[in-house]
This record gives C-alpha cells, sequence and structure tokens, in this order.
C-alpha cells in the first residue's frame, strides 16, 4: 500500500511538474512571441534596390541607390550560384522546415565551449528573418523569436522564394548587398555569368564579409572559398572534376565601372530632380527602377566636347588671367610628388594636368610634372593678352614674348601638343574658362532630349544652366516677333523704315534710345532683310505697330514662361528665359506649327520589369503651318547670308538665329532642322561683359557647329516641307515689289497665297509700309 501511495505521489508530482512545465514553455511562448514582427513584411518583400537609368540606345548611363543592391533571379543565374551559398550556410536548407536543430545543437555546444555566444546555427530562413524583422543582436531570447518567425516563413514562402530573398539581402562587403551586385563589385560581371569558383568566393563571404574582402584579403578568401567548393563536393552539388577546375581557375578582381556622373551628369541630374519630384527619395533611390532616358550617348559626347572647346576658345579670346598658382623653388619637390605615370597617361589621353615653370626665355617656358620636364612655346601664349573688355582679340598684338605671361614658379594648366622625335614633350598652355555655357538637342518630331549640358564641368558647378538658368535672350527673340507680324499685316517682303527711335517710358520718365547693333542707320529695309542681319530698329518699329500685347501672347502661345516686361524692349529680347524653354518654343518651327514638350524620360519600369509610367510629350498648335515655314525660309537666309553664316559650313538646309544681348552679356544660337533642334548659351553666371564682339554668331555659333558636324552625318539631308497655302516670289531687295526687268537684286521669298505683291518693280527704291513715320526720322512713342 505505501508503494502505491509513493507511486501515486510521484506520478502526481510528476503531472504537475509536467503541466507547470508546459505551462512555463507556453507562457514563455507567449512572452516571447509577444510583439513578434508580422510575418507579412517578408512575404510582401520590397527591399531597398539600386535605380538603373537608361540612354535611348538601353547602355546604363547611372544609378541611384542608398544600398546598391538588385533584385537575383534563381531562373536566370546557373544553379552552382544558389548551391554554393546553400553548402556554404545551411546544407539542409531544402530538408528543413525553417529550423535546424542539429545546427542549433552544434551551435550550443560551441557556445558551451567558449563560455559565449560564438556561433548562431541559423538556417537561411532565419537569416532572412533576422535580417529583415529583427536586430543583429546575439542573445537566446531573439534566436528563439528568430526561429519562431522562421517556422512561420516557410508556410509562407517556397523555399525559392526564401532563398531569392536571402541572395538578394545579404551584404556581402564592399558596399555590395546580395550576389548581383557583389558580382559586378568583384567580378565585373553579372550574377547569370558567375563562373563556379567566382560563386564559391562570394559564398564564402557571408561568415565575415571585411575579414574575407578579397580586395584587401584574397589568401583568406580563397582559403574560404576551398572550404566552400569541399562542402558542395561533399554534398554532390559538383564533380571531382568541377571542384579541380574551379581551384585552378584565376581569381581575377575587376569592379564593375560606374558610369555615373560620367556621361551626360548634368542630363542624369535632371532625371534625378524629376524622379524625386515625381516619386519622391525612397522610390528614386530604393525602388529599383529601370528609367528609359532620351539621351543618345554620341550626341551628349558630342554636345558636351563642343561646349567645352568653345567655352575655352571664348576664355582665351578674353585674355590670360594668370597662373592658378605660385610656388617658391624650395616647394618645388613637394609639388612634383605626384604620380608621374598616371600624369603622362592623362596627357596623353587628352586631359589638362598642373605643371610647374622652371624656366622662362622668350621663346617659351620649361616647366615640370611629376619626374617629366616639358615645354610650352611662345606661339602657344599667343593669346595670353592682358584682359580688356574693350578691346577684341584682333584689336590687341599676339604675345611673342614667354617672359611678359610666365615667371618661374607659376603653376598652370597644359596639354599636350605632341612629343617629338627626340622625345621632348611640347605642351600648349590652357586656361580654365570662368565664362559658362549650356547646350540642349532634341528631336522635334518626337520631342526627345537626345543631348542636355548645363554647363563647363559639372564637378565644379552643378547648377543647371539648360534648366535653371533664366536669361535674356536678345535677338533669339526676335522670330517670336516676326511671325506674330506675319499674322498682323506683314509679309517677307514688307518694307520698314530702319531709322533712329526714342522711347519715353511715361512710368519711370526715362527714355530709351534702341540702336542697331552695328550703331549703324540703313533705312528702308526688307522684313526679310531685318531678320537676317537683327536689325533692332526695325524690330521696334515693328512691335511699335501690332502692340506688346499681341508679342506676349504670341511667346506664350509658343510656350515661353517668362516674366514679360511690358514695354517696347521685350521684342529685343529682355524676357528672361531658359535654353530649354526656349527650344520649346522653337519647336514651333521646326514642326511647322505644333509645339511639342521636350522631355527627358521615355518609360519608368518596377524591379521586376513592369510599366511605371510612359511619358507622352503634350502637343499644341501655336501658329499655322505657313506662318512657321515663312519663318523656316527666312532663318535658312539668317545662316545662308546673315548673322549665322558659321553654320554654313555644314552644308545643309538649316535654320537659325543668333541672340546677343547688351554689352555681350549673354551669347546664344538657336539652330534647327526637319529633324534636329540644338539650342547654345553663353554667358557668365553673375551677368558681365564678356568682351568686344563676344556676340552669339561669335561665342555661340561655333559651339553649335562643332556639335552639329558629328552628329549631321547620322541624318540623310531633309529640307523644310513647304505646306499647301504657300507661292514662291522673287522680290526686288530694293522695295519689295515683284522682281521685274530694271531690278539691280532680289531675292525669292515665300508668301501666303493673296499676299504677295502684285506690283512689278522699275527698279526704284521706295519706302511703303503700313506703319506710320515721322518725317523728322526721330519718333517720339508713349506707349500705355
Amino acid at each position: 500500500m505505501k508503494i502505491m501511495k509513493y507511486i501515486k505521489i510521484i506520478i502526481l508530482a510528476f503531472l504537475i511538474l509536467a503541466l507547470a512545465g508546459a505551462g512555463f514553455i507556453i507562457g514563455g511562448y507567449f512572452w516571447i512571441s509577444k510583439g513578434l514582427p508580422k510575418i507579412e513584411k517578408i512575404t510582401d518583400y520590397s527591399p531597398c534596390l539600386t535605380t538603373t537609368v537608361y540612354s535611348r540606345n538601353n547602355k546604363v548611363i547611372g544609378y541611384f541607390y542608398k544600398q546598391n543592391r538588385f533584385l537575383f533571379s534563381i531562373k536566370d543565374t546557373p544553379s552552382y550560384v544558389k548551391n554554393a551559398f546553400i553548402a556554404a550556410e545551411d546544407s539542409d536548407f531544402y530538408h528543413h522546415k525553417g529550423i535546424d536543430f542539429m545546427g542549433i545543437l552544434r551551435a550550443a555546444i560551441k557556445n558551451i565551449e567558449a563560455g559565449k555566444i560564438v556561433q548562431g546555427g541559423s538556417t537561411i530562413t532565419q537569416q532572412v528573418v533576422k535580417s529583415i524583422l529583427l536586430s543583429p543582436k546575439k542573445s537566446y531570447k531573439r534566436k528563439i523569436r528568430e526561429a519562431i518567425l522562421a517556422y512561420r516563413l516557410e508556410k509562407h514562402l517556397t523555399k525559392d522564394e526564401i532563398l531569392t530573398i536571402y541572395l538578394t539581402q545579404i551584404y556581402l562587403g564592399a558596399g555590395a548587398y546580395g550576389v548581383e551586385a557583389a558580382a559586378r563589385t568583384y567580378f565585373g560581371k553579372h550574377a547569370k555569368d558567375l563562373s563556379l569558383a567566382e560563386a564559391a568566393l562570394l559564398a564564402a563571404l557571408p561568415k565575415a564579409p571585411s575579414y574575407y574582402n578579397p580586395y584587401k584579403h584574397l589568401k583568406r578568401a580563397k582559403i574560404r572559398q576551398k572550404y566552400v567548393l569541399n562542402r558542395m563536393l561533399e554534398l554532390g552539388m559538383i564533380t571531382k572534376q568541377d571542384y579541380d577546375n574551379a581551384l585552378k581557375y584565376p581569381i581575377k578582381l575587376k569592379k564593375m565601372e560606374d558610369p555615373s556622373w560620367k556621361i551626360g551628369p548634368y542630363f542624369l541630374e535632371e532625371v534625378r530632380r524629376f524622379l524625386i519630384k515625381r516619386y519622391g527619395e525612397d522610390k528614386t533611390y530604393c525602388g529599383g527602377l529601370h528609367v528609359y532616358t532620351t539621351m543618345d550617348i554620341k550626341h551628349e559626347i558630342a554636345a558636351e566636347e563642343a561646349l567645352k572647346a568653345g567655352l575655352i576658345a571664348s576664355t582665351k579670346r578674353r585674355g590670360f588671367r594668370g597662373p592658378i598658382d605660385h610656388i617658391t623653388r624650395a616647394n618645388i619637390n613637394k609639388f612634383l610628388n605626384g604620380d608621374s605615370k598616371k600624369l603622362l597617361e592623362d596627357l596623353k589621353a587628352g586631359k589638362w594636368i598642373k605643371v610647374v615653370v622652371t624656366n622662362v626665355e622668350k621663346k617659351g617656358a620649361k616647366v615640370r610634372f611629376g619626374n617629366y620636364t616639358g615645354f610650352i612655346p611662345v606661339k602657344s601664349m599667343s593669346w595670353c593678352r592682358k584682359i580688356d573688355p574693350e578691346k577684341a582679340p584682333e584689336e590687341v598684338p599676339k604675345i611673342k614674348d614667354a617672359t611678359k605671361v610666365l615667371r618661374p614658379g607659376d603653376v598652370v594648366y597644359a596639354s599636350l601638343n605632341k612629343i617629338d622625335k627626340n622625345g621632348e614633350i611640347i605642351l600648349d598652355l590652357q586656361q580654365e574658362p570662368l565664362v559658362e555655357g549650356a547646350i540642349v538637342s532634341l528631336d522635334p518630331n518626337s520631342g526627345e532630349v537626345l543631348a542636355l549640358v548645363g554647363g563647363y564641368d559639372f564637378s565644379r558647378s552643378q547648377f543647371d544652366r539648360a534648366i535653371q538658368a533664366k536669361r535674356q535672350t536678345g535677338s533669339a527673340f526676335k522670330p517670336i516677333v516676326y511671325s506674330a507680324a506675319l499674322d498682323h499685316g506683314y509679309t517677307a517682303a514688307s518694307v520698314i523704315l530702319d531709322a533712329p527711335i526714342v522711347y519715353r517710358d511715361v512710368h519711370t520718365n526715362t527714355i530709351w534710345r534702341p540702336e542697331n547693333y552695328e550703331k549703324t542707320i540703313y533705312g528702308p529695309t526688307l522684313f526679310r532683310t531685318a531678320l537676317v542681319y537683327s536689325r533692332n530698329l526695325v524690330t521696334i518699329r515693328i512691335a511699335m505697330k501690332i502692340g506688346i500685347d499681341v508679342i506676349i501672347q504670341r511667346a506664350k502661345k509658343m510656350g515661353i514662361e517668362a516674366d514679360f516686361p511690358r514695354n517696347l524692349s521685350v521684342a529685343l529680347g529682355t524676357a528672361s528665359v531658359s535654353l530649354f524653354n526656349l527650344c520649346k518654343a522653337y519647336t514651333a518651327f521646326a514642326r511647322l506649327g505644333t509645339i511639342i514638350d521636350p522631355i527627358i524620360i521615355k518609360e519608368i519600369k518596377d524591379s521586376f520589369g513592369r510599366e511605371v509610367e510612359t511619358i507622352r510629350p503634350i502637343i499644341k498648335r501655336a501658329i499655322t503651318p505657313q506662318n512657321a515655314y515663312i519663318m523656316d525660309y527666312l532663318m535658312q537666309q539668317v545662316v545662308k547670308y546673315g548673322t549665322g553664316w558659321r553654320a554654313r559650313v555644314l552644308k545643309r538646309p538649316i535654320a537659325g538665329k543668333t541672340g546677343t544681348t547688351d554689352e555681350q552679356k549673354d551669347a546664344w544660337f538657336m539652330g534647327f532642322t526637319p529633324y534636329l533642334l540644338t539650342g547654345v548659351y553663353v554667358g557668365f553666371d553673375v551677368p558681365a561683359p564678356m568682351g568686344k564682339y563676344e556676340t552669339g554668331s561669335r561665342a555661340a555659333c561655333p559651339i553649335f557647329v562643332k556639335y552639329r558636324k558629328q552628329v549631321e552625318k547620322d541624318y540623310p539631308i531633309e529640307d523644310f516641307k513647304k505646306p499647301p497655302g504657300i507661292i514662291m516670289a522673287r522680290i526686288d531687295a530694293k522695295n519689295g515689289k515683284l522682281a521685274g526687268p530694271n531690278t539691280e537684286e532680289s531675292y525669292i521669298l515665300p508668301f501666303i497665297i493673296g499676299t504677295e505683291p502684285k506690283e512689278i518693280s522699275r527698279g526704284e527704291s521706295t519706302y511703303k509700309s503700313g506703319v506710320d513715320i515721322d518725317t523728322n526720322q526721330e519718333v517720339l512713342k508713349q506707349i500705355f
């Protein structure tokens, strides 16, 4: 009986302890699992992925990211890539349910032996949970929470889905998150192109990315790589032959080149601004977007080179500002402590380098850079006159004595001219421009911006002068005025008096006396000729006749966004406009009357390739096709005979218009064909005179020409299409009548049918216009 009693007591005690234990376990489970993150955060996995930006030719031009990470695709990657990570991190991955109890036991033994937590025994599923839902802090409580969540996750996702998240999420050192980024970082290739040896090396990194970083510790990394290959062989994932070949495979570390901010940095920056404005910073830097832009890399490079060359030429026309630094002989050796080999390589690649002058004589200067010596001949300094904005370079004698330019100790920029047969390095003296500029080139048919350059050097200034800068356009605005005039009684053969004008502003009680650029009076002038030679006084008279409001309304209809001065100066381009905006207005001419919004992005897709947005430009009718064609024809005359003459070298039908503001503070050239419209702007960021004759023709047009020379051959020759309702007539240059037998000079000009002259010229020079002109040739006109 006593035995039975003891047995009952023992059983009861056991049951109580069992219940208590179960209660403790259940209570512990609820205590530990209380407040666990929702598993949906993983099942709706949305990692911080790199946004990739492409050119119109689908070449990568840049990346935006907070963490350099790309989606990893198991189906597109060799199986040995995923197997390498499984062998290294979780060999039973495809067999357990999120928790590897044997692995935990092994880790526990190791931890007991060490007296601290040194091993975790985590499965890949647990690592995914820890990475996304929990902190990396080592504790037993976190391990239990991790195990609970791993078990739950296995019920929601397939093994391959979990593995995809792991191989996308994991940090593999050197700023690379995920296998795709790591493949690019360490081997300069995509994950789908990895060899077995390379995959094994990447699989060696999760244990300690910094410790095994192959760039810093290749020997360590290869030891760990061998361990991974051994595990793969033991698990039957690879053959002995595969194993042997992988160990012999030469590891060549190479980082995939990041093109960001190298080609088209201003273009890329505008893309970045667009994305942030449209989608916010998180989506831009973590959305893994694929952004397909309109940039044509050939056009972009040509535009950058043309703008840089034009600005350098502009600064040299102003003269030499002096050395960028001056050092004493005692400090020369310190200056020369550069990488000599790299300096010479840079020179040969066309880059400028800093050199120090060691000796100067009349015929030139000896210089040093690194361990090399060079010579700058005086003929390379011919432009180095003393700066004088009142004088053009051709009005000043060229420098013929190098001692008047440089002295020993001067630090200057130099470029390679040649290395002569004796091995002497002949250099050219260079000077970085302070003057800035911009170029925008677009396809007027699609609105796609092929090239956009906002300044001389993006690393020097990120301010985009193509879009952000708003400056007076000068005569580049005149085609808008003349277009409006064609709809208000004028024709290409109208005769307008070119004579002095005095304008009094009744609000400010100031007097304005506009002049032609040449400060010459030409008398009766054809409408056509006034535009070709950019005559200010004729333009003012046209504005007086048609009215300021008509001009402003026409500008707005053509897409110009500006605060227009409500006085006659608006006709001469005193409204401040961005180059980008002016290009939009000029599309009305290139497109025979409709304007199109220039676009820099065509399409945006998400990380899975699904469409997010397709951008289609807005098209609006601004002027009639007939009006546009007449303006196109007249602006071709600007190139053939007028201020745009430098563009004749392209030997194509090109329409264009120069623009120059007072004191040559801003210079413009707008040139276009039916297939390509290009605008150029040049000027100081803080408005200042650029120098005598620094006009749109001299400062801006050569940039246009240099760029277009590089791309014109890619397009067939195409003339502007004449729309219905246009008639051509030969006109007497003196009087605007139909050319007759006594006509000495004539032009073939376009007219809207019914507006062409009817009277035949007798060769006389007469003046006839719908504008009333004061016979004293001085008009006092008060507006408002």
